[in-house]
């Protein structure tokens, strides 16, 4: 079992409590997630089995697409529905206010994570350190959003969002973010991932249905990258890791094949082309 599984991840559990249940489901240990989810959260929740668990950087790279209902009026201590109040007001914006400051935040900027987030402050996730009572200082990060809409009104002062943004950005900052932006408060009440690079949450697989027979291959997985075919004679040097000189390889990572076999993802160096993530499937050794 070697490849990519899109799970949808229902509201309620954490990342991690899903990859158990995966991994007890599949029977093995070999399951790891590529981009938690808070655990309020539901979607697509990636994740790698087998040799798919090395595809971890490829994937947590991809951008993402997110729906998110965000409440004005009030502030709490996590920015979400599960925190305890921080603060109040009576400065509500309007659907008109709202959408006028949302192109404000689109492009390339530097973002702040939640106090409660799994963000690593020297060693330790920085929600476990807020949650000891411990100071934390949050630096923050450059991350990119690519759309940002109001798309509804579910409530009163509560609204939905959908976010298309780069890896590593927080929802919940951008909720903050924006109620600062219009002299408010604001909390985030869901959140839904429905897209992680081309994998979709209508497409997902719900606990109750997965199986072997769900896992996505290797290479379907990696299809949008590069893809370059080495001649038939270099196939030993290639799987013993030794760099081979081919033409037109591309300046990026690229899906190196021979003898029509997948054999890993590669890159050029000055040696020549060399495997960095090694995917060959070990029954064709």
């Amino acid at each position: 079992m070697n490849g990519i599984l899109n799970v949808y991840k229902p509201p309620g559990a954490s990342s991690a409590q899903i990859v158990g249940k995966v991994k007890h489901i599949l029977k093995t240990r070999a399951v790891g997630h590529m981009g938690t989810l808070d655990p309020m959260g539901e979607g697509v929740l990636l994740m790698g089995v087998g040799k798919g668990t090395r595809l971890f950087d490829y994937f947590l790279s991809k951008t993402k697409t997110y729906e998110a209902t965000f409440r004005f009026g009030l502030m709490t201590d996590t920015i979400d529905v599960t925190g305890e109040v921080t603060g109040e007001t009576t400065v509500l914006p309007t659907v008109q206010e709202i959408n006028a400051i949302l192109p404000s935040f689109i492009g390339e900027q530097a973002q702040l994570p939640p106090l409660y987030s799994a963000k690593s402050v020297g060693g330790v996730r920085a929600y476990k350190l807020a949650r000891m009572g411990q100071t934390v200082e949050l630096k923050p990060a450059i991350i990119t959003i690519n759309s940002l809409e109001l798309i509804g009104t579910i409530a009163e002062n509560e609204y939905l969002f959908r976010i298309d943004c780069s890896a590593g950005t927080y929802i919940r900052s951008i909720c903050r973010d924006i109620a600062e932006k219009l002299g408010s408060l604001a909390i985030m009440t869901s959140i839904k991932r429905t897209r992680c690079g081309r994998y979709f949450s209508d497409t997902a697989t719900v606990l109750d249905e997965v199986s072997p027979e769900k896992i996505i291959p290797l290479q379907t997985a990696i299809q949008s990258m590069p893809k370059v075919y080495a001649p038939d004679n270099l196939y030993k040097k290639i799987v013993n890791g030794v760099p081979v000189l081919l033409e037109n390889c591309p300046n990026e990572k690229f899906a190196l094949f021979c003898r029509e076999e997948l054999i890993g993802i590669a890159e050029y160096t000055e040696k020549g082309c060399k495997i960095k993530t090694y995917l060959k499937e070990d029954n064709n050794a």
